[in-house]
């Protein structure tokens, strides 16, 4: 018997996709899969719509992917953490991802402002309405784009732009990594390094991270994503079977228009399972 394809990070207009969550979950059953997971960013507020609109036959993973940080090196280290199947309604938690969104929202008005105040054609208002929910960087970039000051929203994350470090951009609040895993866990849900090694977005952290996370109760580790290339894949592999770490893969993917394809990086059934016996907080959502 064939083994379910399994891509355990897609993202909808919850955060920065641009699918709706009951088209998402659409779009997963028609390409094939068994299991997609909802993993928007500090929200999960699309679940229960695409768990509404779940086609027969296809398995909605809840989860949210979270913003955070890590000390390393001297600096910090911005990162994020999948989690899974944990309460919804757990209050500490929950009040967590709140204040991420809100600050989210925050930040990028503040971007926002310091753009027209040097004289370009950008309003809050667009970008609120780009978003459709919890406002993000990829909204900022539409915004740019939508405005003629950049042609595609790759040109946006450069340095001239919002790019780490660039002219308008700013830094963040997030939640300490640490704190991160123990909201998780004391939530009954299980967490899952993302693209760790996916130095192309910016600063990436270290083994010795990884290791230490490991130490703190992490579950995971994204292995095979659109951004790791062969040799960070294998590194990493060869980390989550030394420190007892469940590998995972997931195409990330945002929508249509994204190069990356739903279903093009999945996760073996072995790691789905163990991911699933070791949480607590909720269950996988079929029809």
């Amino acid at each position: 018997m064939r083994a379910p394809v399994i891509d355990l990070h897609a993202h909808s207009t919850a955060s920065d996709g641009t699918l709706e969550p009951e088209e998402l979950v659409r779009r997963a059953a028609s390409a094939g899969l068994g299991v997609v997971a909802l993993t928007d960013h500090d929200t999960t507020a699309g679940i229960d719509r695409a768990a509404a609109a779940l086609p027969p036959g296809l398995t909605l993973l809840p989860g949210a992917e979270i913003s955070c940080t890590v000390e390393t090196g001297g600096r910090r280290v911005s990162l994020h953490v999948l989690a899974y199947l944990f309460d919804r309604s757990e209050p500490r938690f929950a009040a967590a991802r709140a204040r991420l969104r809100a600050d989210r929202a925050t930040h990028a008005r503040r971007v926002v402002e310091r753009i027209a105040a040097a004289g370009h054609p950008v309003r809050w208002e667009r970008v609120q309405e780009l978003a459709a929910g919890t406002v993000g960087r990829p909204h900022l970039a539409a915004a740019l784009v939508d405005a003629g000051l950049v042609a595609t929203v790759d040109d946006a994350f450069t340095r001239e732009w919002i790019g780490a470090g660039g002219r308008f951009w700013l830094p963040r609040t997030q939640l300490d990594v640490w704190e991160t895993l123990r909201l998780i866990r004391e939530a009954g849900g299980v967490s899952v390094f993302a693209h760790p090694f996916a130095s192309a977005r910016g600063v990436t952290v270290g083994p010795e991270v990884i290791v230490d996370l490991a130490g703190a109760g992490l579950t995971g580790v994204e292995v095979d994503h659109p951004d790791h290339a062969p040799r960070d894949r294998a590194r990493l592999r060869a980390l989550a079977a030394e420190l007892g770490l469940v590998p995972t893969g997931s195409s990330d993917f945002h929508g249509d228009g994204d190069r990356r394809v739903l279903g093009s990086e999945s996760t073996s059934w072995e790691s789905y399972e163990a991911l699933v016996a070791q949480a607590g907080g909720a269950a996988p959502i079929r029809r």
